[in-house]
């Protein structure tokens, strides 16, 4: 995807939300008419033309117009407008980030690691590693254990 095909950066931004809007389904309301024909409202009831999808970096990048996820990442690092398309993805790891307090996080956590995120606490010191080292020492105290049944005392 060449960078000409966005012509500003408010245009690939309302792209963006117009990719975000889309996955929310598209459905009307029917209202039923009560059997009394008068002003009162019936019941409303939602019908849906399309049915709502989760929102994916692959479903941005087809919706945006490019050839691969390769291309999306090769434009999010280099491309005019990366700002934009960082922020996109922002969006959609917070939709996973918000998954993760859910029941069955599994999924979230899977999709959030492919997009970089890792379980592993890292420390930047700017220099050397550091190791830290931390000595455990177990102190017997109280009655001796009993080696059998046998030297149960009651």
């Amino acid at each position: 995807m060449a960078s000409s095909t966005f012509f500003t950066a408010g245009e690939l931004s309302a792209r963006i939300d117009a990719y975000f809007t889309y996955v929310e389904g598209e459905f009307h309301v029917e209202k039923k008419q009560g059997k009394e024909q008068d002003d009162e409202a019936g019941e409303a009831k939602k019908i849906m033309e399309r049915e709502p999808e989760p929102p994916t970096l692959s479903g941005l990048a087809l919706f945006l117009g490019f050839n691969s996820r390769q291309a999306f990442d090769d434009y999010e690092e280099n491309g005019k407008f990366a700002a934009i398309l960082k922020r996109g993805r922002l969006r959609i790891e917070a939709i996973y980030e918000k998954k993760l307090h859910q029941q069955s996080p599994t999924g979230a956590i899977f999709a959030l690691k492919s997009m970089g995120w890792n379980d592993k606490t890292e420390s930047k010191t700017g220099g050397a590693d550091i190791v830290k080292t931390l000595k455990i020492e177990i102190i017997e105290t109280g009655p001796k254990l009993a080696g059998s049944e046998k030297d149960v005392v009651l």
